[in-house]
């Protein structure tokens, strides 16, 4: 990938602009975040022999790293390391910030109909397609349960 290719994502140009304002800004955990999902980036492309990210791999990758965040958070609560589990908070509010606004329940049910509609009630038919429909600004687990009640 080129400096070109990154620079068209939104995403990636936002990143990066808030990555210099926190180095403007001394933000050390900001920047050790931004810095990460953009290396999480770059990895993905050379594991996919240097092919172009779509914004949809990078906000599945940003999901990935947050889900990871929250818990890595959570077992440091339970370990009680207060500290180490707001950190991971926190990065993980950081990392939210540069995916699209998630769906609410209602939103989700609204397509699932939809494609129930379109498709049939074959749970196994809607799921893929609804997981595509919602990828990355859904919770799979959300979305799973929600097939499986209006496809019952």
């Amino acid at each position: 990938m080129t400096d070109t290719d990154s620079a068209s994502s939104a995403i990636v140009t936002r990143m990066r602009a808030d990555l210099n304002d926190a180095v403007r800004q001394r933000d050390q955990v900001r920047m050790d975040t931004i810095r990460m999902a953009l290396d999480g980036f770059t990895h993905e492309e050379v594991a996919r022999n240097r092919a172009t990210l779509t914004d949809q791999d990078r906000v599945a990758i940003l999901d990935k790293q947050v889900k990871q965040r929250m818990e890595s958070a959570e077992i440091f609560k339970n370990a009680g390391r207060a500290e180490l589990a707001a950190s991971e908070a926190r990065q993980a509010e950081i990392l939210r910030s540069y995916m699209p606004a998630r769906l609410s329940e209602d939103e989700i049910r609204e397509t699932v109909a939809a494609l129930i509609a379109e498709h049939g009630k074959d749970f196994r038919t809607v799921m893929p397609l609804a997981s595509k429909a919602t990828k990355g600004r859904a919770d799979g687990k959300l979305v799973s349960e929600i097939v499986r009640e209006l496809t019952a």
